[in-house]
């Protein structure tokens, strides 16, 4: 979906497709018709932007062949679809049985990481509708700061740079624009927007610049307003904006039942508390309910578990959905738009406990059932943030 910012710029509204992923083509295909058409004619749109994953082999067979692109760009033409983000995080194996940290790997510190980034750039600007202006990009924040050391960050600056240089010989090649964003997120190298000053600030900020996921803000509990300050006053676009909510607990010791119904196997929920104006951290949320170095129960305490941005969590949970209007408004609520892709990012659907979302959820347990509850589970995130927008003074733009 497009929407006309009172500046005058277009901002796109897209779900990214992580939720469903595929690790070849033709699956990429397969779920385009099976779920992203579905949404569109659900929401009664006449098209629909989605913000792909495509796994590395994909991406790499993609970018050396254009010839290969046309049955994708055809699909999309066909279901009223259009792309012009790609989610460049998960690198391959985002629907795995449990991915935890791997998805930080490779970080940018491994050539790979920067290769496969450029591929995917490549390819988008084959993606791109000719009426855009610019497309983008989100990867990981450096990588997982266990991990990371000196020569690491000088191998990622190198990287970084390599990366700049080759968006710009890309734009001068095919005269399409692609940007890169960071994304901050709990345990990495940079986990908040300070961190993102202080990495990322000296690069080419014409073409790489930051991803600010709304669930990722809130679990660092850092505030959006100043958040976003605090970037534009670095000089770091803010590349791409991820809608997303997390899990709040404001009691969590009289909450542990429920907190552990979300403690699932396949993906990392670092949980952090509020204590005394600092925040403390886990990596993941067993470790805060059980482990060692497990959280006060007395504070409050915020998992990275992305929910559907439409419905609350079961008492006596909540969401950050609160954080997330901030979010939305700080970088559209003024009179220039801060970001000009907000890419709804729920990929957590398959591994929400039973009772999380009661709203919308078909009768059965079949696989078409699922299937139906992931459709129109988009379509209502979709028409919560197209309406969230709405009341910032947006407008929705006619299809030509």
């Amino acid at each position: 979906m497009r929407l006309r910012h009172p500046d005058g710029s277009t901002v796109h509204l897209a779900y990214c497709a992580n939720v469903h992923p595929a690790d070849d083509l033709p699956g990429i295909l397969d779920r385009l018709e099976r779920y992203a058409m579905p949404v569109r004619k659900l929401l009664g749109v006449p098209r629909l932007s989605v913000g792909l994953w495509l796994p590395r082999p994909v991406a790499a067979a993609l970018a050396a062949d254009p010839e290969a692109v046309r049955p994708l760009r055809a699909a999309l033409a066909a279901g009223g679809l259009e792309v012009v983000t790609l989610n460049g995080f998960p690198y391959e194996g985002f629907g795995d049985a449990v991915v935890k940290t791997a998805v930080y790997l490779p970080d940018w510190a491994a050539p790979e990481r920067l290769s496969y980034t450029l591929d995917l750039a490549r390819v988008l600007t084959e993606l791109l509708p000719a009426d855009v202006a610019r497309g983008s990009v989100s990867t990981l924040p450096l990588g997982w700061r266990p991990w990371w050391d000196g020569g690491r960050a000088d191998a990622a600056r190198r990287h970084l740079d390599a990366l700049a240089a080759g968006l710009a010989r890309l734009e001068a090649e095919t005269g399409r624009t692609v940007r890169v964003g960071l994304e901050p997120e709990p345990g990495c190298v940079v986990e908040t927007t300070a961190d993102a000053v202080e990495h990322l600030s000296g690069l080419d900020t014409d073409r790489v610049g930051v991803c600010l996921d709304a669930c990722h803000l809130a679990v660092a509990f850092e505030d959006a307003g100043a958040a976003v300050a605090r970037l534009g006053a670095a000089g770091l676009p803010i590349v791409k904006t991820q809608a997303s909510v997390a899990l709040h607990a404001s009691a969590p010791g009289a909450s542990r039942d429920a907190l552990a119904a979300f403690a699932e196997p396949r993906y990392l929920h670092q949980t952090r508390a509020l204590v005394a104006d600092r925040v403390r951290g886990v990596d993941d949320l067993p470790d805060a309910l059980d482990g060692a170095g497990r959280l006060p129960p007395g504070a409050p305490w915020r998992v990275h578990f992305h929910l559907p941005l439409h419905a609350d969590p079961p008492h006596p949970l909540a969401g950050t959905r609160a954080e997330l209007t901030g979010t939305l408004r700080a970088l559209l609520a003024g009179p220039t738009a801060r970001t000009d892709h907000v890419e709804v990012e729920t990929y957590t659907w398959s591994v929400l406990p039973d009772d999380a979302v009661a709203a919308g959820r078909p009768a059965g347990s079949s696989a078409a059932a699922a299937e139906d509850r992931l459709i129109r589970g988009i379509a209502a995130e979709l028409d919560w943030t197209r309406g969230e927008l709405l009341k910032l003074g947006l407008a929705e733009e006619e299809t030509p």
